[in-house]
């Protein structure tokens, strides 16, 4: 039977092109996104900064519990914290490089800081010059003395001139004394200066970023750093470098993983539809097969080794540009900023030998399904069942309907009841492939009883053209299906991602206005020195001002059920003085609680609750004084002061005052407005991944719409042929065919709009009250209208072409 499938395969190439096109895109998505699961795992970082030293010390960027917390907490809560990414800089103490230099066979150590620094407008990296034999820079001058600067040569300035610098919340001037010439390129200048104005610039005097060893075996070292530390060598020292790779790695893997399943699940229905409709279209000849002594068996084989040969040379070539798009995916997620470009691309044959099973199995189970009705059928009836679609509905399909229904509705109840905010999209996202799985299991049926439903209005605006399309789509239900489920899970997919993300973000930035009192801003990029607030409190004008730092703390007592791994946002403000907090009311805690944190940078400290307030669900945080919380971040200095105008105070006059009070400091100014736009652009990173892996699968199920219907329109020359025979002419066919895309279409769109209302409700009642999402409706209708382009286009061209020549010679044509 083999031979028979090779023997097949060229006869009829134009049925399994579809099948390999089907194969290859699937494959080629879920290879991709291996690939970026494995960047993401992997997260190697080339090492730019420290690449001279063989050996790198750094901080402990994941949270650990002290020991004799463990037994003070409830079974499970160490489980929450022990693996937490710490989302601040962890520092080492200086003293450790003493320590270091007494392990024997160390010849060298150097202690490293970097911190964010401004030249005009362009943003460099301050260290100290000591510092600098960790790459090696060259130096051209002389090493820099209290007062002055060795810069990078690749910002162009020469010996001798004084260069304005502003690092750590103030301004000063810094002759130049020398040039560092880099080894390599680097991801960021660099502006070296003495190791007395690199301390106190670096805002964290008597602590390193990193301690680089020269000489000494590693596990002494090792020993020596104890808990102080983590010990790195080779790539793994990048990631002290880039500390934000790790977070990134992570964000990296979700996504992928969301992408590559979602893909890989389209890809089963996508493949099955298709070889399921190629089966179809060859129904007489294997009934005639089975009439002439075929066994079940034997016709099992021959359509899995027809289906195998097709997926291993589409596996093969998927597998072969896999790396490609997956090295594109990740320089389009690169600039955006979703992930940082410092992160190194690897794809190796994990993510290869994944997608070719995945995708093999998904070829190997659709020829199952696609073979399994055609080989039950008993030989008498086997010319009867080819000349008309009779069964349809098998248990496997009821089963699956039945299961993902059941899902669907079960994801629905839990995000109304349970879920609270945008965290709501985590249970409302999986129920539109719940619901969209399930449709997509009994298509036939639904699309027969659509099209039913349909008829009055078809038969009234399409008169005797809509009758016969009408008739061809119930009696073809199941080739009608296989044009349906593709476009109902592009509209139900694309529409429910798009809204959910609109309403998140309108949710997300009516939160943040409602909480904001602020007229105006003043922004450092490296850090305001806290003077800054006093010389604006002092403006005319000027009702209030407070420093605004974000950053994230981890409640360790008592247990905070409703935290996630990634702990739970702060916010630091200057109203506020002392270990205090305030809290949201929906986290159970009262004034007086005394409660156990872990800052951004893993420091533990013990806060007394003073007020409960309420916060929208979904939203809360921790407000904690900023003086408190600024030091616990990798800046060290609030980024941000609010300001609010006085009653009577006009906001572009408080801007201006504020301008003009803050000249000549390293700072700018902006209003509201300025305010609300960056909060908008910082949720603009998430809409571009969410529409990153829209756009993928619409690409996917596009290829696999027109792929569907061009196939099994140019199958119906025949039908074509006799039609006009008949009595149709030309024009009426193709008007047919044209009320046919148009039907499938609408059904379609009808049952994709259900399916994305499926999880777009449940989500929209909980974060907005509303049975409808936020955002433009033209999002829904450029959506139908591309979905019935789509179909019209797909169906009339192939009709157009099938049609051509007489009507005599298409009737003796094949099936």
């Amino acid at each position: 039977m083999f031979k028979l499938a090779l023997r097949t395969l060229r006869l009829r190439k134009g049925g399994f092109l579809a099948t390999f096109v089907a194969v290859f895109f699937g494959a080629l998505v879920v290879s991709a996104c291996g690939g970026l699961m494995e960047t993401g795992i992997r997260s190697e970082t080339p090492v730019q900064r420290l690449a001279a030293a063989p050996i790198v010390v750094g901080g402990q960027q994941t949270l650990k519990l002290p020991e004799e917390d463990p037994a003070t907490l409830e079974p499970g809560d160490k489980h929450k914290f022990e693996n937490a990414t710490l989302p601040e800089r962890v520092r080492l103490d200086a003293g450790l490089a003493g320590r270091l230099r007494a392990v024997p066979g160390v010849t060298n150590v150097v202690g490293e800081i970097s911190f964010p620094a401004q030249i005009g407008a362009a943003s460099v990296l301050g260290h100290a010059w000591d510092s600098a034999v960790l790459t090696p820079y060259a130096l051209s001058g002389q090493a820099p003395k209290p007062g002055e600067v060795v810069v990078d040569a690749g910002l162009g300035l020469a010996v001798g001139d004084t260069l304005p610098v502003a690092a750590h919340g103030s301004a000063g001037r810094y002759r130049i004394s020398g040039i560092a010439h880099a080894p390599q390129a680097m991801q960021d200048a660099a502006v070296f200066f003495a190791a007395s104005d690199a301390e106190r610039l670096s805002g964290y005097p008597g602590r390193f970023d990193t301690i680089g060893v020269f000489g000494g075996d590693v596990a002494a070292v090792t020993a020596a750093v104890g808990d102080a530390g983590v010990v790195a060598t080779g790539v793994d020292r990048g990631a002290f470098e880039f500390p934000e790779t790790g977070k990134s790695g992570e964000n990296l893997i979700v996504l992928a993983a969301v992408s590559g399943g979602l893909s890989a699940l389209v890809m089963v229905f996508v493949v099955a539809g298709t070889l399921t409709l190629s089966t179809q279209q060859r129904q007489r000849e294997l009934a005639l097969l089975r009439a002439v002594g075929t066994t079940p068996r034997q016709l099992r084989r021959m359509v899995l080794g027809e289906a195998l040969v097709v997926g291993l040379l589409a596996v093969g070539l998927a597998v072969v540009l896999g790396p490609v798009l997956g090295e594109w995916l990740f320089d389009q997620l690169a600039g955006h900023h979703v992930v940082p470009d410092v992160l190194r691309y690897e794809q190796g044959w994990v993510p290869a030998l994944v997608a070719a099973g995945a995708s093999l199995l998904a070829v190997v189970g659709a020829s199952f399904v696609a073979g399994r009705r055609a080989s039950r059928i008993r030989p008498t009836e086997a010319l009867a069942e080819a000349a008309v679609e009779r069964r349809w509905l098998t248990p496997i399909r009821l089963v699956v309907a039945i299961l993902c229904f059941a899902g669907g509705t079960a994801l629905g109840i839990v995000t109304v009841a349970v879920m609270t905010g945008p965290v709501a999209a985590s249970t409302a996202g999986p129920a539109v492939m719940l619901w969209a799985f399930g449709l997509a299991a009994i298509s036939p049926g639904v699309t027969k009883l659509m099209a039913t439903l349909l008829r009055w209005p078809v038969e009234a605006l399409t008169g005797v053209n809509g009758r016969v399309a009408l008739r061809n789509t119930r009696v073809g239900a199941v080739r009608a299906a296989g044009a349906v489920t593709p476009i109902m899970l592009a509209v139900g997919i694309a529409t429910a991602n798009i809204y959910l993300q609109t309403t998140q973000e309108a949710v997300s930035n009516q939160a943040y206005t409602e909480d904001l009192r602020a007229d105006a801003v003043v922004a450092g990029p490296s850090g305001l020195d806290p003077a800054v607030a006093g010389r604006v409190r002092a403006v005319p004008g000027v009702a209030g001002a407070s420093e605004y730092v974000t950053s994230t703390v981890f409640v360790e007592k008592p247990f905070d059920s409703g935290q996630h791994d990634d702990g739970r946002p702060a916010l630091g403000v200057s109203e506020l003085t002392g270990n205090v907090v305030e809290v949201a009311s929906t986290t159970g805690h009262h004034v007086g609680d005394t409660l156990s944190l872990r800052l951004g940078d893993g420091t533990p400290v013990d806060v007394r609750v003073t007020a409960v307030v309420d916060q929208r669900p979904g939203f809360e945080r921790l407000v904690l004084p900023a003086e408190l919380l600024a030091p616990h971040t990798t800046l060290g200095l609030a980024p941000q002061l609010l300001v609010r105008a006085a009653p009577g105070v006009d906001p572009a006059t408080l801007t201006a005052r504020l301008r003009e009070a803050t000249a000549g400091l390293p700072v700018s100014v902006g209003d509201r407005g300025a305010l609300i736009a960056a909060h908008a652009k910082g949720n603009e990173v998430g809409a571009w991944v969410n529409y990153l892996l829209v756009g993928m699968i619409l690409a996917y199920t596009v290829i696999s719409v027109v792929n569907t219907l061009v196939t099994a329109t140019a199958r119906r020359r025949r039908e074509f042929g006799v039609q006009r025979l008949s009595g149709f002419t030309r024009g009426q066919v193709l008007r047919m065919a044209g009320v046919e895309g148009g039907l499938i279409a609408t059904i379609a769109v009808l049952l994709g709009t259900l399916v994305a209302a499926g999880a777009i409700v449940p989500f929209c009642l909980v974060v907005t009250g509303s049975l409808l999402p936020s955002g433009p409706v033209t999002i829904y209708l450029a959506v139908l209208a591309i979905a019935v382009v789509l179909s019209l286009a797909a169906i009339l061209v192939p009709a157009w072409a099938a049609t051509r020549g007489r009507a005599v010679d298409a009737t003796s044509v094949g099936e």
